[in-house]
């Protein structure tokens, strides 16, 4: 998720290491804060892969700034990634939404949309938090209000998030034609 969102934003734009970690902090910080500790390692990795590059510039005020951008790999990684996503990047929510974050990047429609499909098809099979045996048990079958909160909010996100998929898909056929 972490290389994801880095290759993702520098797609966008070059930028220097703080400012990259305030952007990913904002996309996923409420979840998983980034460390220092994490993102430059993380930084190294891609640089050493050929994914990034780090240039220097002058800073403004006094030292001069390390920025990054991505190689023409890089680029091509973030758009090989965005059109086959591993699994959990589908099924875990906070991966998705980086996923989400950076789809556009992926040009062609078509690619885009069979992304949205697998995770409608993950939104589509019936699952809970909570099992009676294997069977999901819903909100209405649960005494305890705090489960009850869970559950009633999971339905109407995953109601809103199926309504926003299906959509998006429809508009993206629309495009594909």
């Amino acid at each position: 998720m972490l290389e994801l969102a880095i290759l993702g934003f520098l797609y966008e734009a070059p930028l220097h290491g703080y400012v990259l970690r305030r952007h990913i902090a904002a996309l996923t910080g409420h979840v998983r804060p980034v460390a220092e500790s994490t993102l430059y390692p993380a930084i190294k990795r891609l640089e050493k892969a050929g994914l990034l590059v780090r240039a220097t510039e002058p800073g403004a005020v006094a030292a001069p700034r390390h920025v990054l951008r991505p190689t023409e790999e890089g680029r091509r990684e973030l758009r090989r990634r965005l059109a086959d996503p591993a699994q959990r990047e589908i099924t875990d929510e906070n991966q998705w939404f980086v996923l989400l974050a950076f789809l556009r990047h992926l040009a062609d429609p078509v690619a885009q949309a069979a992304v949205l499909r697998r995770r409608l098809a993950f939104l589509e099979e019936p699952t809970s938090f909570f099992y009676d045996g294997d069977r999901p048990i819903g909100a209405e079958e649960v005494d305890d209000p705090f489960r009850q909160g869970i559950l009633t909010i999971a339905r109407a996100t995953s109601r809103a998030e199926l309504a926003w998929l299906r959509d998006t898909l429809a508009s993206l056929a629309d495009v594909g034609r």
